[in-house]
């Protein structure tokens, strides 16, 4: 497809850069610069009018927010968290899936108020609890939640969970599941008036390769 706008796109290294770049590919997109080898944060295109940005997954929302970027993709959970302001979240790329999941100990109970929570997903969490009527304590951590329970930091955690391995490696399970999590393709307001024909154009085509949940 031809590019009337510059459009700059937002991803992260990793499973999501590496399950997008064919997404990209059926619209005619491809990478001139390597992303395993190079150093550089914004990568050329086949495209003069079109380039990538490799950021924290954490911060697509934010740049595509702010206008740094035209369109980005990243996992529902840290939309969640970010909130979706100043975002539309036009295709579910079906990519990158996974469960957001409260677990802890086998005997580990769900009820009763003032449940101490341990996970990096607060927004999720609050929310999820606050519909079952329930008040917790939330403890942020940004890694290892598994080993919360296990030394008595918390009752449970929230966490994503995708072959359930590593919560049975620390003898955990999951208890309650509170959504499916797959990657989204986000657009930055403005740009999606401004740069409406060329972005629409793209998300269509883009979409024709989403391969439809079984």
């Amino acid at each position: 497809m031809e590019f009337d706008s510059p459009i700059t796109i937002a991803l992260a290294k990793g499973r999501i850069l590496k399950d997008t770049l064919p997404l990209l590919a059926h619209a005619g997109i491809e990478l001139r610069d390597d992303p395993d080898t190079s150093r550089k944060l914004i990568l050329d295109t086949n495209h003069q009018q079109v380039k990538v940005v490799l950021i924290r997954a954490t911060d697509v929302p934010t740049y595509v927010q702010w206008g740094a970027a035209d369109l980005g993709v990243a996992g529902k959970d840290t939309l969640v968290e970010h909130g979706g302001e100043g975002l539309y979240e036009p295709l579910d790329l079906g990519i990158a899936r996974c469960r957001l999941m409260v677990a802890g100990k086998p005997e580990a109970s769900l009820e009763g108020q003032r449940l101490r929570i341990a996970t990096k997903y607060v927004r999720a969490a609050k929310q999820h609890f606050a519909a079952k009527g329930q008040q917790v304590e939330i403890i942020k951590l940004y890694g290892s939640m598994e080993l919360a329970p296990l030394v008595g930091l918390s009752d449970l955690i929230v966490d994503l969970v995708e072959s359930g391995n590593t919560l049975k490696a620390n003898g955990l399970v999951p208890l309650e599941h509170i959504m499916d999590i797959s990657s989204r393709l986000v657009v930055n307001k403005a740009s999606w008036k401004m740069k409406h024909e060329t972005i629409v154009a793209l998300v269509e085509t883009i979409g024709e390769a989403v391969t439809p949940a079984s």
